[in-house]
């Protein structure tokens, strides 16, 4: 039997009979791309795809629901996602912060298109269907206040919000820290930025207050957990950042040491890895675009053009992430994006991927 067969079985609310449960079970472990990610072996393999086709049948009508609000259509694409990644992740962070006790932080490292925004909803929605307290925010969240901003722009070259340098990072620190205080009996002030302020500068707005213990955090972003290179990186022939653009990569990447602290509090790292980096920006024209075919505000191909080249001289992906995803230790769980946003190959860095 299929997997695609016993995904529609799950799907419609059916059990597994055990010889079909013995089925998916060899099927994964047989398969090392599927599974070396979620540590299935010989001795607990069929408890795992036991676990994991229970909670299949519980939280596939709602996972369908929000996938299809999300954008997703295809029914047997949601099935075959729920299965191999989002289902699989949230039971791995659930028996993580089982293990751990305190609360789990998590974070996501993805640009532009990669599912960021998808992944952390329908996590928070598998965890708390079993009885986890999650939740999430951005770095985009922590900005600096658009005044702050202003003076980056003359005084460090800033011109766009996003490079490192341009965060409130003892804004993050306390969110996180706070967290971690199980018994505070003050709520956490998430904070919160609106991009439309200002002609889409942006800028803070009021937070949002959160009471209660937290079981998993998540904590996603365009650099999230990407660390400072070695200075005569840039100086390589090989380097693919443009002789002009160097001095402000130089800084960014500088500037990425005061992101340490910020990272250091991440129990796990998952990096969205599209297997293109060029795609996020054929994948921002396509998000303007249908944007103003609503009748909404947009940025034109020449404007994303220059947005998207301004990331990549700041930290471009070949040289930051790169090798995050090929270095053992680097990352948790790497998950590389095909061109439709379809999740391909999820690996962990330490296992060969070839």
């Amino acid at each position: 039997m299929s997997i695609i067969d016993s995904l529609k079985s799950l799907s419609a609310g059916e059990g597994l009979s055990r010889e079909k449960l013995k089925d998916l079970y060899n099927q994964e472990l047989t398969n090392s791309l599927a599974a070396n990610p979620w540590e299935i072996t010989a001795e607990n393999g069929l408890e795992k795809i036991q676990e994991r086709s229970f909670w299949f049948t519980q939280v596939y009508p709602q996972v369908k629901q929000l996938s299809q609000q999300l954008g997703l259509k295809d029914s047997e694409m949601i099935g075959v996602t729920l299965w191999r990644l989002w289902l699989p992740l949230a039971l791995q962070l659930a028996e993580a912060k089982q293990r751990k006790g305190s609360p789990y932080i998590v974070g996501i490292l993805g640009g532009q298109g990669t599912g960021k925004t998808t992944l952390t909803t329908i996590i928070h929605t598998i965890l708390a269907a079993m009885n986890y307290r999650s939740f999430g925010f951005s770095i985009d969240d922590i900005y600096k206040t658009y005044q702050e901003r202003q003076l980056l722009k003359t005084q460090e070259g800033l011109i766009w919000r996003g490079p490192p340098g341009t965060h409130d990072l003892e804004a993050g620190l306390k969110v996180l820290d706070q967290v971690l205080q199980t018994e505070r009996t003050e709520p956490i002030l998430i904070p919160r930025f609106k991009k439309s302020l200002y002609n889409g500068e942006g800028d803070r707005i009021e937070p949002q207050p959160l009471t209660g213990v937290i079981d998993i955090v998540i904590f996603e972003g365009w650099f999230v957990g990407v660390r400072p290179l070695d200075d005569t990186v840039f100086e390589s022939l090989s380097c693919p950042i443009a002789c002009e653009d160097k001095p402000f990569a130089r800084s960014c990447n500088q500037r990425l040491k005061d992101y340490l602290p910020l990272w250091e509090r991440l129990d796990y790292l998952i990096i969205l890895n599209p297997r293109d980096y060029r795609l996020s920006k054929q994948w921002r024209k396509e998000a303007e675009h249908q944007m103003r075919s609503r009748g909404e505000n947009g940025m034109s191909d020449d404007e994303i053009e220059q947005f998207v080249d301004y990331f990549w001289q700041a930290l471009h992906p070949e040289l930051f992430i790169t090798p995050l995803t090929q270095n053992p230790g680097a990352a948790d769980l790497v998950v590389e994006i095909n061109s439709d946003h379809s999740p391909g190959k999820i690996y962990k860095p330490q296992y060969s991927i070839s």
